[in-house]
């Protein structure tokens, strides 16, 4: 029907129509698909969000006398150096080597000073050679001062995202933001009906109408190019995603942002916006999704593996306005109705304005279409086949559990008697009700306490067989413990996992 040739023709003449994906919803509502087709050239969309697969390749130039650089730091964030001599790769969310700031300034945060212009401190250390003498350089920078800045980033402009949420009884930190406890709130990620990838899917095929290897696109406020599919791409389940680059000299700190996930990390929050050329009728449909059509699972972040339960679907619509009504299936069997509080990580209104900046940038003629050199690949997004150790293989069986109508001196002996420091309580059915340890005894004879009761710990952290030692670990170190009881489904007492349980674990790995 119309080829990009022809349209980028009318951009340079000025009279092409571009429209934003938005305003193409009503477009194709007003005109239907086919006539929407010989109406609108091209469609416009956006992102921003946090894209933590971002980074910069940095050309340094060479010192005098000259140095091979191996540990290369930039504003405290170390850049990998395993390159050509003064060239580096700096990850957005590499961490500071000060401990003190550790995830408050990172590899997001120095790319965004870059493109600000701000000074920037780099200090680096090689191996001697005949051709590099030099063992270590100091000096500050500025982008200006930089040979080549490319931003080249794995994995972008995902085409989907689950919305997360929490079952535990503890608020969790993730790279989804911060969940509350016991399904306390969903957050979400993206920008539904301005997605790019979701404007540019063929539901049929299971790939995409236009979008390519060589697509022109807007990123980070410059000029970018797709470079290949993301890393994870699978068109084959509508999660796709981009490798892209561009010149990080042409680029804004308004669409580039250094951002810290609370107790997660940093990461760079990166505007994306993709124009899709409307050959045909089927093109024009596409790009009339709406936010209602997207289907987002809500997956259940408490639990730490791998395949986080889905607990209710929804889509963008409905996340969008604030709170949502759901049933909740929980392990598969018990639903409860919940009204939960919903927000977006990303940013919808940033997204737009990418959509509508790179609208002005094609109807000024600054920006023309390109033709796609090829496809996007099917990708792959297969799982690490490392095996999980779980707390079911390290468990000491038969556990050793007491009642609490035993008296403290009984309970000392048979700690000391079986060379254990945590005795889990149970009551008549075997039921966890309470744990001691033998810090809970000294303090007990200290305090001049008379019954188990008064001194054992009821708020328990508990674990199962089926839970991987990696998350019982961090159980342990983050609630300052040294041992927790392992329980079954119903509660009772299966054995007890302790730090030093662990501690040989890891020697025993270390040996291996």
């Amino acid at each position: 029907m119309k080829t990009i040739k022809e349209i980028n023709e009318r951009i340079k003449n000025k009279d092409a129509i571009v429209v934003t994906s938005e305003e193409m919803i009503k477009i194709v509502d007003e005109l239907g698909a086919k006539n929407a087709a010989k109406e609108v050239d091209v469609v416009t969309t956006g992102t921003f969000g946090a894209m933590c697969s971002s980074g910069v390749f940095l050309n340094f130039g060479h010192s005098d006398p000259p140095i091979k650089m191996m540990k290369t730091y930039l504003n405290g964030v170390e850049a990998y150096s395993g390159l050509a001599a003064v060239d580096a790769y700096l990850g957005a969310t590499q961490p500071n080597s000060d401990d003190d700031i550790d995830i408050d300034y990172g590899g997001a945060h120095v790319i965004e000073d870059l493109v600000a212009g701000k000074d920037i401190e780099l200090t680096a250390e090689g191996y001697t050679t005949d051709c590099y003498p030099r063992k270590r350089v100091s000096t500050t920078i500025t982008i200006d001062d930089l040979n080549q800045a490319i931003l080249l980033n794995p994995r972008n402009c995902y085409q989907s995202y689950a919305a997360a949420t929490n079952s535990r009884e503890e608020k969790i930190y993730t790279y989804m933001g911060t969940l509350l406890p016991e399904f306390g709130n969903i957050n979400y990620s993206g920008a539904g009906q301005l997605n790019p990838l979701q404007n540019d899917y063929n539901k049929t095929t299971k790939s995409y109408n236009t979008i390519g290897i060589g697509t022109r696109i807007f990123l980070g406020g410059g000029i970018g190019y797709i470079i290949g599919e993301g890393t994870q791409h699978n068109p084959n389940t509508a999660f796709g995603t981009l490798m892209v680059k561009g010149d990080l000299k042409t680029m804004n700190n308004k669409y580039l942002r250094g951002a810290t996930i609370p107790k997660y990390g940093s990461s760079l929050f990166v505007g994306i916006g993709v124009p899709i050329p409307v050959l045909n009728e089927d093109i024009a449909k596409a790009c009339a999704i709406r936010d209602e059509d997207i289907e987002v699972p809500i997956v259940d972040y408490g639990v730490p593996r791998r395949e986080r339960p889905t607990v209710a679907k929804t889509n963008y619509k409905e996340l969008r306005k604030g709170k949502i009504s759901i049933e909740l299936n929980i392990n598969g069997t018990k639903k409860i109705e919940k009204t939960i509080k919903t927000a977006s990580v990303s940013s919808y209104k940033k997204s737009r304005e990418v959509a509508e900046e790179l609208k002005k940038w094609i109807l000024n003629g600054e920006f023309l279409l390109t033709e796609r050199v090829d496809t996007l690949g099917k990708g792959s997004s297969k799982p690490m086949k490392a095996k999980a150790k779980l707390v079911g293989d390290i468990i000491r069986k038969p556990p050793i559990v007491v009642n609490c109508n035993i008296t403290i001196d009984e309970a000392s002996k048979i700690l000391i008697e079986n060379n254990i420091n945590h005795l889990p309580i149970v009551d008549e059915n075997n039921m966890l009700i309470g744990i001691l340890t033998s810090w809970d005894i000294a303090r007990a004879v200290a305090q001049n306490k008379k019954s188990i009761s008064e001194i054992m710990t009821r708020n328990i952290i508990s674990s199962t067989v089926d839970e991987p030692i990696d998350v019982v670990a961090r159980k342990m170190s983050r609630n300052n413990i040294s041992g927790v009881p392992v329980v079954d489904k119903n509660g009772r007492v299966l054995g007890v996992v302790t730090a030093e349980d662990l501690s040989k674990l890891i020697g025993m790995r270390m040996k291996i």
